[in-house]
Order: C-alpha cells, then structure tokens, then sequence
C-alpha cells in the first residue's frame, strides 16, 4: 500500500509540472540562457535589470534578438543602449507582449509591449513577422510563464 501511495504522489507531482505550461518547468530567463544564440540578449537583459520581471508569474511572449541581431546594430548604437539601462530596459521591454502566444496562434495586427508602444505583427501561413522589419526565425521556445520566439532584428521603440 505504501509503495502504491509513493507511486501515485509521484505521478500526481509529475502531472502538475507537466500542466503548468505545456511540460515547461523554467522561466523565461532560465529558457533564453539555454540558447546559444540569445547570449547576447541574456547579458542585456541582465545589465538591464529586466531578468525579475521575465522570471514573474506572466504570461509573456518575448521575441528575442539573436546574437546575430544584435551583431547587425551599429556598435555605438548598442554601446550607448548598454550606458543607459533605462533606455536599454525600454528597448528590451519593446520585445515583450503581455499574454502566451505561440506562433501558430500569433494573429495578426498590432499588440501593445511592455515597454508601452505597440508592435505590429504580421502573418502568411507559418510565418510571422513584427513592425515590417523583423522575423520569427525559431519559435515556440516554451517557459513555465511564456514562449519566447527568436528574431532576426532588433526592434527600437518609436521616439516619445
């Protein structure tokens, strides 16, 4: 009888972990470092002090610059965001929508980030694409408190 009772806590404790958001057990942050590519979105993110936010209850969807969009941005551009953390906290906010949604369910139009200035989303059958600029390159990295889609681009906020 005991052994049954052990089996079936296990399974019990198995089973909510798996439904707390489709098998995902990390945050988002702890999902991005696993990336290589988004090493560089990490660290900013970090020097931004926006990893808290990302690790709360959500939901978020967060479209993360890969390494190679942070590449394509002006050095002196990126060196004056990582000066300013509130400026480097916007642009990072701008990537982030409150809610989960995964790619196949992203509909298209404009969405309000957390940084407060909408993004606009555009969709043609599997792909998805943000502001006429950037595109999903890998989607549906799934969290305990959201997905996270890779991009080809780094978004900048419109000017207040």
């Amino acid at each position: 009888m005991k052994r049954r009772t052990l089996i079936l806590s296990s399974m019990a404790i198995a089973l909510s972990a798996c439904a707390s958001f489709g098998g995902a057990s990390k945050d988002i942050p702890a999902v991005a470092a696993a990336q290589p590519e988004l090493a560089t979105f990490n660290q900013l993110v970090a020097a931004a002090g926006l990893g808290a936010t990302l690790a709360g209850p959500g939901p978020f969807t967060v479209f993360a610059p890969s390494d190679a969009a942070f590449a394509a941005v002006p050095a002196k551009t990126l060196a004056e965001l990582k000066a300013d953390p509130a400026k480097l906290k916007a642009v990072l906010s701008y990537h982030v929508v409150a809610g989960k949604f995964l790619a196949a369910e992203v509909k298209a139009g404009a969405v309000k980030s957390l940084e407060g200035s909408e993004l606009t989303i555009e969709t043609a059958g599997s792909f998805v694409g943000l502001n006429g600029v950037a595109v999903v390159t890998r989607p549906d990295l799934r969290a305990a408190n959201g997905v996270i889609h890779v991009i080809d681009s780094v978004l900048l906020p419109p000017k207040k």
